[in-house]
């Protein structure tokens, strides 16, 4: 029954938007589908659900399209459209089920809890009067009774560590920004570090005041961080790059069936934040979409270097297909091409499996810690546009330095201590009870950073904890992680006193790609890479 509706189901993905090409005539084709479902409806032996059905045969006759065209339902689409938007209805907290109990880690700056004075480790035990505490609650329970549309009510109410009766707060849902840029801040005296984690609507905007900033604290070099930034709006991607690059360079272009090449430039009459000075990218196997983009043209100009490992691969370009219903298809329409006319998606001839088992294929091949395991032919050579340095298509954008994934620090009892909760539980834990203090002591986190020093029992008291979910204790194992677990340890201790950037403040000297990065800047590899960087003074 399945083959039968990859065939009928064409019709429901071209309504709703027109194209330059003709259509093929699928009349045909409809109308044996709707036959069909008649037939099922009046004759199936059982009773059936024909809307399911019908969105059972959208999905299985994506997959036999290519892996980034897919269907979503009503609700998947409002769900997914908000980290591309920019912000949501809500009151505006960041919160863990910890302890069957909803802790609030941080109020959204801006928002309206931070505005009531709700606090890091406050424990929302009440939502309009029902409790909520201790019923096994889940994290979608939560958000459907926390999040509603701007300008209604909710009262919550909290517990508070030192405060004996509960705290109720009448909170006004409002926009709820979502930020993009996770981190901005001075590695060294001159080199500034910016992580943007997604290309949303306001991510441009967020990393132009970020650079802004740093200018004013002295920055000579920026390394902009794409680890792990899978994608977003190409529009965005477009924006961010003219950053970057002067002129009217062309800085990606688009190609499809149905549609005709589409270059996008950069706007000579604007002057980007970073048009000068050295500039270096760091991407992985989890950077993908616009972050490839982005690292396309800046590698393809020659106006910087890409550090790290090769980038994901997904060259596509998907267009919304609204459906009568509300739900969408993100049919794939076009590829996009770098500057030099690479188009960088990653084969998909073997199926939609092989494709998702692409990264697991990576670390079976040994491509994580050597570029030895790469097949580059000469077909997919290019050439950058100035410089004429050899780049690679086909799957992915190759870095200009290649940096090998540090396994040196992990162990299984490592990650099972992230995975269980466990570090992150005595965290918060630890600093619901002496939040107070530790602001007092360390007022912000390069204070916290320089001095701070985890209590001699942290480690142990997270033993324990791990032990107590039947984790068998592994000495070795943890003495190879030992100096992570601590790193990350006080990292979220960071996190939980301060902001998100805190936590990267720390973590980062987990960070080879940055490290690596900064040695770049800083011993004279920069400038032996011949880049046109003079050519951007």
């Amino acid at each position: 029954m399945k083959k039968i509706f990859f065939l009928f189901s064409t019709i429901a993905l071209v309504s709703g938007f027109r194209v330059s090409a003709q259509v093929t005539n699928t009349t045909g084709t409809t109308e044996k589908f709707s036959t069909l479902l008649n037939y099922i409806d009046l004759m199936y032996v059982d009773s059936v659900n024909a809307e399911e059905l019908t969105e059972k045969a959208i999905v299985h006759l994506l997959e036999e399209l290519d892996p980034h065209s897919v269907y979503l339902s009503k609700e998947e689409v409002q769900a997914a459209n908000e980290p591309l938007q920019g912000s949501f209805d809500g009151i505006g907290i960041q919160f863990n089920i910890f302890h069957d109990t909803i802790m609030v880690v941080e109020p959204i700056q801006g928002g309206p809890s931070e505005r009531l004075g709700i606090r890091s480790g406050d424990k929302i035990v009440k939502i309009d009067g029902n409790n909520v505490a201790g019923i096994g609650i889940k994290n979608s329970d939560v958000m459907k009774k926390l999040k509603g549309p701007k300008g209604t009510k909710v009262t919550v109410g909290i517990e508070r560590p030192g405060v004996e009766e509960l705290l109720y707060y009448n909170i006004i849902r409002d926009k709820i920004p979502i930020y993009s840029v996770d981190a901005s801040y001075m590695v060294t005296p001159t080199i500034g570090y910016v992580k943007v984690s997604r290309f949303a609507q306001t991510t441009a905007e967020e990393m132009r005041k970020a650079i802004a900033e740093l200018k004013t604290q002295g920055m000579k070099d920026l390394v902009l961080d794409l680890q792990g930034n899978g994608g977003g709006l190409l529009d965005i991607a477009v924006e961010m790059c003219d950053e970057f690059l002067s002129g009217d360079k062309l800085l990606v272009y688009t190609e499809g069936r149905s549609f005709p090449r589409d270059e996008r430039h950069a706007n000579p009459k604007l002057q980007g934040t970073w048009e000068k000075g050295r500039l270096v990218v760091l991407i992985d196997e989890s950077s993908a979409s616009a972050s490839e983009i982005l690292s396309g043209a800046i590698q393809d100009w020659d106006r910087g270097l890409l550090v790290g490992r090769r980038s994901f691969g997904k060259g596509l370009v998907q267009r919304p297909v609204r459906l009568p219903d509300g739900s969408m298809v993100r049919l794939t329409v076009q590829k996009y091409f770098t500057p030099s006319g690479r188009c960088i998606q990653k084969s998909y001839e073997g199926g939609l499996d092989a494709y998702e088992k692409d990264k697991e294929n990576r670390w079976k091949n040994g491509e994580y810690f050597s570029l030895e395991s790469l097949q580059l032919p000469d077909s997919l050579k290019y050439y950058t546009n100035l410089k004429k340095r050899t780049v690679y298509g086909g799957g992915g954008i190759l870095p200009d330095i290649f940096v090998p994934l540090d396994t040196t620090d992990n162990s299984a009892y490592f990650s099972q201590m992230i995975g269980t909760g466990v570090n992150n539980d005595w965290v918060m834990t630890y600093v619901n009870k002496n939040r107070d203090q530790l602001l007092a002591t360390y007022p912000n986190v390069n204070v916290f950073a320089e001095k701070y020093e985890l209590p001699v029992s942290a480690m142990q008291e997270q033993i324990d904890m791990l032990t107590a979910k039947e984790v068998a204790y592994n000495e070795n194992q943890f003495r190879t992680s030992e100096q992570s677990i601590k790193l990350r340890t006080k990292a979220l201790i960071a996190r939980n006193l301060y902001d998100n950037e805190a936590f990267y403040v720390l973590i980062n000297d987990l960070n080879p790609a940055l490290k690596r990065a900064v040695l770049i800047l800083q011993d004279g590899t920069f400038e032996k890479m011949k880049l046109a960087y003079s050519e951007f003074k």
